[in-house]
């Protein structure tokens, strides 16, 4: 029993250290040459927010207590999920191909590909996005307790990118024209979350369609937490982690069973 213990925690040691050689090479890769580096995942939000509040701050500002300040951080809270998800994904779509020549000479665990990143995208978050949140809901809420509940559904958002990733990164290798119908997903993604607009205004019979959509509820759970002023509603939180755990459990299962027709696709 000791020995197939150790032979276990050598074995996630090794994982470990290649998820990391891997996330690294991925950053290095992204941000060479690069002025902001890391920081252009915080400036993108903050322009895309800017661009927004010009466009529809003064149209919903009354379904936000009649404040564009408070329009201005929810949307940068949905555009911080959405922009998270989107890259996360799409990243770790090619994420397999495009290592098949390494896993042809070498045999490593195919899913760490699609893992590492999701976990460079984490790393980025982490660097960028995530301080300007956490001062946020702490200027908002004015409670730490708002602000270790931010982690719940971050880790839900985590899990269900994964999960996703998990799956198109298996679709890709039996489907080489997945980018580009991947894209229109991506699209319809960003749409049918409340990023920019108000939920109260789709009409109340589309609404249930939103609802299908787990970033809806990851969206409403970060801004409930961080700017309602109320302490965190653990409906929203339950929701979205289920939600999400369910996906990353479906992912993971369906990578697990193409896997062994991986190698002579790729």
């Amino acid at each position: 029993m000791s020995k197939t213990l150790i032979f276990q925690d050598a074995n996630l040691t090794r994982y470990l250290e290649l998820l990391q050689v891997l996330v690294t090479r991925n950053l290095k890769v992204r941000y060479r040459g690069s002025i902001l580096g890391i920081y252009w995942s915080l400036l993108n939000p903050l322009l895309m927010t800017a661009a927004y509040t010009t466009i529809f701050g003064m149209a919903f500002r009354h379904y936000y207590e009649n404040s564009i300040i408070n329009y201005m951080l929810e949307v940068f809270a949905g555009l911080v999920v959405i922009n998270f998800f989107s890259a996360a994904t799409t990243q770790a779509l090619t994420s397999v191909v495009s290592n098949g020549e390494l896993l042809n000479k070498i045999r490593l665990p195919i899913n760490v590909f699609p893992l590492s990143m999701i976990a460079a995208n984490i790393f980025q978050f982490v660097c960028g996005s995530l301080p300007f949140l956490v001062v946020a809901t702490l200027l908002t809420s004015q409670n730490f307790i708002n602000v270790l509940a931010l982690i719940l559904p971050l880790l839900s958002l985590v899990c269900f990118s994964a999960g996703v990733g998990l799956v198109v990164s298996a679709l890709f290798i039996f489907f080489r024209d997945l980018p580009y119908f991947y894209e229109l997903v991506v699209s319809l993604t960003w749409f049918s979350s409340p990023i920019f607009y108000p939920v109260e205004i789709v009409p109340a019979n589309i609404r249930p369609i939103l609802a299908l959509n787990p970033l809806t509820w990851i969206i409403a759970s970060i801004r409930q937490i961080a700017f309602s002023g109320e302490l965190p509603d653990l409906s929203l939180i339950g929701t979205s982690l289920l939600t999400s755990c369910v996906v990353l459990v479906v992912g993971w299962k369906l990578f697990s069973n193409w896997r062994s027709q991986f190698m002579d696709l790729l």
